[in-house]
């Protein structure tokens, strides 16, 4: 086993890892941006360093500096969770040359193979896994959507090859929006893969999203069916715009046949692209939306293989709680060279779980991501059956720069009925001040009848659940946000930090009531200087002067501009699309609310903003 894990990631799933290697007797190291630095994993962590500012590209993207934090650190191996890295393949093969540090994941030619969408569907294909109608090479004109629509019909969606989670995908109705749809599937695939290559799939119009969780191991030095151990299914189905926010298994629509199917085309899938650690084969199930809930889907349901996360994913606790496997520790067990320490034969399933993602979202407000809040309370819920994944603690600010999540709640009980009723208690005692979030939304999904039937598919909550209910369980059990430091008593931060190639460490004194530490005006001497995160900001430089009639547009959120549409001497009429603004992985349209002429451009494509941030001055 490793003596020293770094783990590439933050928040919640950093924690959980580190919580596996504390349990192996294994040290941890944190890496942390700038926006991170008072991080529930910094803290969880035996070390952490500090690998670059705020914006994702310049910390925990930045591949070579995270490799770098190891070597200083002594780290023999790195864990990248999910999200950020963790679907690399140019990652994991840096990490793979780097001497004395191991990769804990899927080598990068299986993650290279599997991990580009069009090459996943030929090795399926070939495995004989049943696949959607679609493309096996990337498409690049407008022509192949619409010739792909005419011969499949549409709704068709194009998917960006390094995608997943629903982003970098786009759903097309009519030939007219395929161009439009085309170029943003394409941004998104560029922003958040790096890659801008898509591909096509005929989009289904009554499908259930129902994955397989594999571990898998090569002790005879590549992978047959045998070496690989699927440890059921969840369904995540629940989901909003492609996102999922409600996890459960085993699913509540399969017949033991067609379960049985679908956790056998996983095994010959992942064997056939020689496959190994853990990793997630996602299906489509077609639903039939006029079934009795009573009857379950049978072993002629079509199923389709979509894709294979090669990380560990979100909702692997889901799985944990039914097996009582640590998936996390199988991983650090296969990439140390200890194997597997389950077979086949040793999964059981017992029981239902489900799994609520505790988000900082308004799901009233078309579940947009908070853009500030501190944790005023944070009292989780406890007792049987209940698990809470998180890294935030009371009094913590709330990090708008990376994923909306703050926790995750997992309840497992005997059977799904008990399930729900204990969600519910689960739910209610789980107290939270000072950050809008999901919770109304799962509580008012359990006494959702298409929910608790388990018909429900993809598409229910975009269209067909009634946006009164959740804008009433938002009034009757939600919280708002409260911006850090809105007390009556100023905060004096004095904060002592010292950096050895990176490494942080710091001493912190938090003072309310306090007098403002004194800044000398010739800013020398030997006075005390107030810290960077002290001062206050009246405009300065930033200030933008507009004329009578015009319009500053600004940033209603943080996040990281993909595209500007305008430029400087440009006509824009009321409504019209300045640029787009990517936020908590959703793409946001930046629109002028009345008309007028451009006189500046102030950010670029690839900018960070924040709230507040001028993007456009009208004139």
């Amino acid at each position: 086993m490793f003596d020293k894990v770094l783990v590439a990631n933050r928040g919640e799933i950093a924690v959980r890892v580190m919580r596996a290697c504390e349990e192996l007797g294994v040290d941890t190291v944190a890496v942390y941006s700038d926006a991170d630095k008072h991080g529930g994993h910094v803290r969880y962590a035996d070390e952490a360093y500090n690998v670059g500012p705020a914006r994702a590209a310049d910390s925990y993207l930045d591949g070579e500096a995270v490799v770098e934090a190891a070597r200083s650190a002594g780290a023999d191996a790195i864990h990248p969770g999910y999200g950020f890295l963790a679907e690399n393949a140019d990652f994991a093969a840096r990490v793979e040359a780097a001497d004395g540090i191991t990769w804990v994941g899927p080598a990068s030619d299986a993650m290279e193979r599997l991990g580009e969408k069009t090459h996943a569907r030929r090795v399926m294909d070939d495995a004989d896994v049943p696949i959607v109608p679609g493309t096996t090479e990337p498409v690049t004109d407008v022509e192949a959507v619409t010739e792909f629509g005419d011969e499949y019909g549409y709704p068709v969606a194009i998917k960006a090859e390094g995608g997943g989670g629903g982003r970098g995908m786009k759903v097309v109705e009519s030939a007219e929006e395929a161009e439009e749809a085309l170029e943003s599937a394409k941004r998104e695939g560029e922003a958040y893969f790096s890659n801008d290559s898509v591909y096509l799939e005929r989009y289904l119009q009554t499908p259930r999203h129902v994955e397989v969780q594999i571990v898998a191991d090569d002790p005879g030095g590549s992978v047959t069916e045998g070496d690989v151990v699927h440890l059921g299914e969840r369904d995540c189905s629940l989901q909003r715009r492609h996102q999922k926010v409600i996890e459960e298994g085993p699913s509540p629509a399969l017949s033991d046949e067609l379960r049985e199917k679908i956790g056998e085309a996983a095994r010959r899938g992942v064997a056939a692209a020689d496959y190994t650690n853990a990793g997630t084969v996602e299906f489509l199930v077609e639903e039939d939306p006029d079934r009795d809930p009573a009857e379950p889907l049978g072993p002629d349901t079509p199923f389709y293989f979509l894709e294979v996360n090669t990380r560990i994913q979100v909702e692997h606790t889901v799985t944990e709680e039914l097996t009582g496997i640590d998936i996390v520790k199988e991983q650090l067990r296969v990439a140390s060279d200890e194997g597997l320490s389950v077979s086949q034969d040793d999964v059981e399933l017992e029981g239902h779980a489900i799994e609520f993602r505790i988000n900082a979202e308004n799901a009233a407000n078309e579940f947009q991501p908070a853009n500030e809040g501190s944790l005023a309370t944070y009292d989780p819920p406890g007792g049987i059956g209940v698990r809470v994944d998180d890294a935030l603690r009371q009094g913590d600010e709330l990090v708008t720069d990376y994923d909306s999540m703050i926790a995750k709640l997992i309840v497992w009980a005997p059977d799904r009925e008990e399930c729900l009723a204990r969600s519910k208690r689960a739910l209610a005692e789980y107290e939270l001040d000072g950050v809008v979030t999901i919770v109304p939304f799962h509580r008012l999904m359990l006494d959702d009848q298409r929910f608790v039937d388990g018909t429900h598919t993809t598409k229910y909550l975009d269209e067909e659940l009634d946006r009164e209910l959740v804008a009433e369980a938002q009034e009757k059990w939600g919280t708002e946000s409260a911006a850090a430091g809105d007390d009556d008593d100023e905060v004096t931060e004095r904060e002592f930090t010292v950096e050895v190639n990176g490494k942080r460490f710091d001493v912190e004194l938090e003072e309310r009531g306090a007098p403002a530490i004194p800044v000398p005006e010739s800013g020398g001497g030997g006075g005390q200087q107030r810290p960077p995160q002290a001062t206050s900001d009246d405009g300065g430089d930033d200030a933008v002067d507009v004329a009578e009639g015009g319009e500053a547009i600004e940033a209603e959120m943080q996040g990281t501009i993909l595209s500007v549409d305008v430029a400087e001497g440009d006509e824009v009429a009321a409504g019209d699309v300045v640029c787009v603004l990517e936020a908590m992985k959703m793409e946001n349209d930046v629109v002028a609310e009345r008309g007028g002429t451009v006189a500046s451009v102030r950010v670029g494509e690839g900018d960070s903003v924040d709230m507040g941030d001028v993007l456009i001055v009208l004139e």
